[in-house]
């Protein structure tokens, strides 16, 4: 037993933060939008077509959306929905700079 050779282990390289899930920045960006408007859930929700429920889950970044929910949710907060994601990827780029 005298002739055990111990082991060279590399050193553990740090992780990077794992990047925000599209759902999340959606979510993220659905309720500053709605926010900024001063408006409820209840309200968007409304005129979205879908329930309050599932809208909030959306905000919570819990649900992904199919692409017609999406248009509708941008047109229920009067955007098109090319700008509802060029915000929500301008969100997802500045949370990747910052890490």
């Amino acid at each position: 037993m005298n002739n055990v050779v111990p082991l060279h282990r590399p050193e553990p390289r740090p992780q990077p933060a794992p990047e925000k899930l599209w759902r999340e920045a959606l979510g993220e960006q659905l309720r500053a939008e709605r926010n900024e408007r001063g408006e409820r859930i209840a309200d968007i929700a409304e005129r979205a077509g879908v329930s309050p429920q599932y809208l909030s889950e959306l905000e919570r970044g819990r649900k992904d959306p199919s692409s017609e929910m999406l248009s509708a949710l941008a047109g229920a907060l009067d955007l098109s929905t090319r700008e509802l994601t060029r915000r929500v990827a301008t969100r997802v780029t500045a949370t990747c700079l910052a890490a």
